[in-house]
């Protein structure tokens, strides 16, 4: 089975290599091809070990591959853990990058860095394939690191566009405040562990959470609060959690398939993997989880509503994506770690299936993304149109769906916690679910139905995408069905036993559990629930307000005019960003430039270091006068003075 673990990984990396480097050489058609061969292979595989570890029972792997260094006592090495948290995450992972790259034959058809393209996403998957499989610290610091460096290639992949060029350094320099934290973090727990293995590092959790650090003088912290709160600084910039979100919407510059990628199976769900795996860790400490489930909330919340204001179908479900992933950390927070991943597992598939569809939408459209641009596609793109609504049904918790299932046992989960800020917490996901099916619909009814607004000249060329583009959409409607049924062994079964931990007094999920009776009882129960009818009276709303009377919102619009713009505003955060971080950071750096580079390096040590030279040498110089006799002379003089230090020693 190691060989076959090494090769999930390895897989994509050397058709990532091939394609990269010799792209000229195979073309266009070599290099999908062995990309996709190499990740399908990767998905087999993944298959394979999820049988083997879930299904037949095999024990937790937890090997060193090699070791890479030995600094003072403490080993480095690269090594794979594998249990049923692994085994969910490659196979969800792996899945979504396959149709990805599937789809990218049909999207990409034309663009001339095609094999490049093919390149970077075969590589993406590598580095979060490496993410979820490590067994230490080191190893997923790497894969953490490296999806952050091939999401900044691919959304600048079109690097000829200044805004694909700003995006990629704003999604770099973003990520690397919340990498600060994270190693921050990790550094402590060598300080502390010891070990950068995981097992050794949750082993000494209780000790750790006895341990106290001065962080301020005078002021003492739980040394296991300020690790786990350093790590979530970290998820926080790879989820995009609210400071740190304001990457993930400009990440849209890059082409559809990787804003797929990135939304539904790599980047941002590493920093929810990284906080579940954590869960020994984050057990000893209610503080943080309290920090974690109030920003989860807060994000879930507030950028759903930005979500209503935004006419690029892209974005639309780009905020959609911040929003949900919210919810996710909301559950971590409330230590439904289960739930979280659950949710993540769902997720990724309708997700990945509704910005697969809105780039199908956008090729028929001839590169338009405007939705105001569109209208009455049903007619035009069936086989969009359906898959779309299976995206946007499985997204807003419509009954029946794989959404409902994740979305409501959150919910329920952070209702059934005690944690400080737990009543915050539910009351704004709760609502978030009116506001998650409200703007979902209206970017639905926009796009598919109501008036045609489209451009003459691409209503003429108007048709269905091609298979290779709309066979993913199918594959992928398929799961963001069905994938809710399995809400009995992932979640209230023993499925994570041993990857995932809930201290007793925190297992809202056993008591959520109490009065779980199978995947239908649950369904039915939930037809009566709030967060149902919260669903629907936001799939109302946006019927009525785009379709039934499409001057509502207009009118809205006029009457909470501030509103509209404090949501178009994003909330001033790029604005704060660039007026006081960037803009504060260029006048603090030409402030030190004037006073330490120009005046104290320049000025006084290199330049000033020059200048008394120079003086001291046109003082001495003097001395060379060229007379034999002066020579002489301050010889003789010399000689005086050494021999009255001997004579009076």
């Amino acid at each position: 089975m190691k060989l076959i673990y090494l090769t999930i990984p390895l897989s994509p990396l050397l058709a990532a290599v091939i394609a990269g480097l010799f792209g000229k050489q195979i073309g266009r058609r070599g290099a999908h091809s062995i990309t996709i061969a190499a990740v399908a292979i990767s998905f087999a595989l993944s298959l394979v070990v999820f049988m083997d570890t879930v299904i037949g029972g095999a024990p937790v792997y937890n090997g060193s591959v090699y070791t890479w260094l030995v600094s003072d006592g403490i080993r480095f090495e690269i090594g794979f853990l594998i249990d049923h948290l692994t085994a969910l995450m490659a196979v969800v992972i792996t899945f979504v990058s396959l149709m990805v790259h599937i789809y990218t034959i049909g999207y990409m058809h034309d663009d001339p860095g095609y094999q490049r393209f093919f390149s970077y996403i075969s590589l993406f998957t590598f580095a979060m394939l490496m993410l979820v499989m490590s067994n230490n610290f080191l190893q997923l610091f790497f894969g953490w690191e490296a999806v952050g460096l091939v999401s900044y290639l691919l959304i600048g992949f079109w690097y000829t566009r200044e805004s694909a060029i700003r995006a990629n350094l704003k999604a770099f320099l973003v990520n690397r405040v919340g990498d600060l934290g994270f190693l921050l973090g990790i550094a402590a727990i060598l300080a502390y562990a010891g070990s950068p293995d995981y097992y050794a590092v949750f082993k000494q959790a209780p000790e750790l959470a006895r341990e106290t650090i001065s962080v301020l003088p005078g002021s003492q912290w739980s040394a296991i609060t300020l690790i786990c709160i350093l790590l979530f600084i970290g998820a926080m910039g790879k989820s995009a959690q609210m400071p740190l979100h304001v990457w993930l919407p400009d990440s849209m510059e890059g082409p559809t398939p990787i804003s797929a990628l990135i939304h539904a199976a790599t980047m941002v769900t590493a920093g929810i993997f990284m906080v579940a795996r954590m869960s020994p860790l984050f057990e000893f400490s209610e503080t943080a989880l309290s920090v974690v489930m109030v920003i989860g909330a807060l994000t879930a919340f507030f950028m759903g509503l930005v979500g209503i204001v935004q006419n690029d179908i892209k974005r639309v479900v780009a905020y959609s994506t911040l929003s949900q992933l919210g919810y996710m950390t909301v559950a971590l927070g409330a230590s439904a770690y289960a739930a979280g991943i659950f949710h993540l597992m769902t997720h990724a598939f309708f997700k990945a299936l509704l910005f697969l569809a809105a780039g199908s939408v956008i090729v028929a459209l001839h590169h338009e993304q405007d939705i105001r641009r569109m209208g009455g596609l049903k007619k035009y793109m069936p086989v969009t149109y359906w898959t779309a609504l299976i995206g946007s049904l499985a997204l807003i918790g419509f009954p029946g769906f794989a959404g409902f299932f994740s979305k409501d046992v959150i919910i329920e989960s952070v209702h059934a916690s005690h944690l400080p800020g737990s009543g915050l917490a539910y009351f704004l996901v709760l609502i978030g679910v009116f506001v998650t099916a409200l703007y979902t619909f209206r970017m639905f009814f926009l796009v598919f139905h109501g008036q045609e607004r489209i451009d003459p000249h691409a209503k003429a060329h108007l048709h269905e995408s091609p298979k290779v583009i709309t066979m993913p959409l199918v594959l992928l409607a398929i799961p963001s069905v069905v994938a809710g049924f399995t809400i009995g062994p992932i979640v209230f079964g023993d499925f994570f036993d041993g990857a995932i931990v809930a201290a007793p007094d925190h297992d809202v999920l056993a008591e959520v559990g109490k009065h779980f009776h199978g995947a239908v009882s649950y369904l039915l129960h939930g037809l009566l629930a709030a967060p149902t009818w919260l669903a629907i009276a936001g799939l109302v709303t946006a019927w009525w307000c785009y379709i039934r009377r499409p001057d509502l919102p207009d009118l809205a619009r006029q009457r909470m005019d501030w509103m509209y713009a404090v949501l178009q505003n994003k909330y001033g955060f790029d604005e704060f960003n660039e007026k006081y971080l960037a803009g504060g950071g260029q006048t603090l750096g030409q402030f030190l430039w004037r006073v330490g580079d120009a005046r104290v390096v320049d000025g006084a040590l290199v330049n000033g270091t020059a200048r008394m030279v120079g003086w001291l040498s046109g003082r001495v110089r003097h001395a060379q006068t060229g007379y034999l006799y002066h020579y002489a002379f301050v010889m003789i003089i010399g000689l005086l003075v050494l021999m009255s230090r001997l004579w009076f020693a």
